[in-house]
């Protein structure tokens, strides 16, 4: 689980959990894996970024004329007066030059309000209004396949565009599988799972999953445990290839730990996954009444529900660039 972060994971994080507040990094991304196959680690100059970067924008209006959070904005109004045919491919390249590229190029490397330890470009733009790719992109381009990189990020476009189009935050996007057609469909409506308090409690005696402070399963109690997610209901319905809703992935915390404030939809800390890997090996072991559910959720041999647990943790950390959560404090432990 402590695997130093490939490339390509590297690559999915910027791609999958950078900030989304317009589609802009999307097709820089795109714009990238093309000229990386063209220009290995050379300059790029912004004039020949820009078509390769604004037409993928131009094409993605066609079907979603929201691209991004702002209300306005001179260089999308460009690209729909490309797609009319009011505005020349010249023309298009120039308002991109001026105006496309924003805070793009400075924000396409964070990921969770920080800069991930390995770029694929650097910005040369203050002295040649350029940008030079690094070994880094050829790299990638070899060891991982372009049109599934290209596949990746179209399909993140679509699910943040759909997004917008339902006024939700993409963070909170979720999607289901119809076998019928093997697409993606969405919305998913969120159930309550507040009955499973008195399930979860028997193994945590009274104390809240993550920082042992005492919980209460008494409604109106000011102490009362909150059911959590330890991998985040906000990243769909499955991970892993197990129900984001199974008990397996379900534990009982204190309001603070789970409303802590860094936690969202970030990995949580290796020690958590581990805990509940022995939680959820305790009540397999015990002939606890759950143990069909958690071995139909999660393997039917304990390798199986270990590999479960650490395909989970690698798919929500991107490969481990994504840093983990954790709790503020810890109390003497209480089971």
């Amino acid at each position: 689980m402590g695997e130093t972060p490939s490339l390509d994971s590297y690559w999915r994080a910027i791609v999958l959990f950078g900030r989304n507040v317009a589609s802009y990094k999307f097709a820089l991304g795109e714009a990238l894996l093309e000229l990386g196959n063209q220009h290995g680690n050379e300059l790029v100059g912004l004039d020949d970024l820009a078509l390769p970067f604004a037409t993928r924008v131009a094409d993605h209006l066609k079907t979603h004329d929201k691209q991004g959070t702002s209300s306005s904005s001179q260089f999308l109004d460009e690209c729909r007066r490309f797609n009319r045919g009011e505005s020349s491919t010249d023309q298009l390249k120039d308002t991109t030059v001026r105006l496309g590229f924003g805070n793009v190029i400075d924000r396409f490397h964070v990921v969770d309000g920080s800069d991930v330890d390995e770029r694929f470009f650097i910005d040369e733009r203050s002295t040649s209004q350029s940008i030079r790719l690094t070994d880094n992109l050829q790299q990638l381009l070899t060891q991982a396949d372009g049109a599934d990189l290209s596949g990746e990020i179209q399909a993140r476009w679509r699910l943040v565009e759909t997004a917008w189009e339902l006024n939700l935050p993409s963070s909170l996007l979720t999607v289901q599988f119809e076998p019928t057609s093997s697409s993606l469909v969405v919305p998913r409506r969120r159930t309550s799972i507040t009955p499973a308090r008195d399930a979860l409690n028997g193994y945590q005696k009274g104390h809240c999953f993550y920082c042992y402070a005492p919980i209460s399963i008494t409604s109106g109690s000011p102490d009362l445990g909150e059911v959590d997610h330890l991998f985040a209901w906000s990243i769909g319905d499955h991970i892993a290839g197990a129900p984001i809703d199974g008990v397996w992935n379900l534990v009982l915390a204190c309001n603070g730990c789970n409303n802590w404030h860094e936690k969202s939809d970030r990995p949580p800390d290796l020690r958590y996954v581990e805990r509940l890997s022995h939680r959820n090996e305790y009540l397999i072991s015990s002939h606890h009444p759950l143990r069909p559910t958690l071995i139909a959720q999660t393997g039917t041999t304990p390798s199986e529900r270990d590999q479960t647990l650490r395909q989970a943790f690698n798919d929500i950390s991107a490969g481990g660039v994504r840093a983990a959560w954790t709790t503020s404090q810890e109390h003497k432990r209480g089971f």
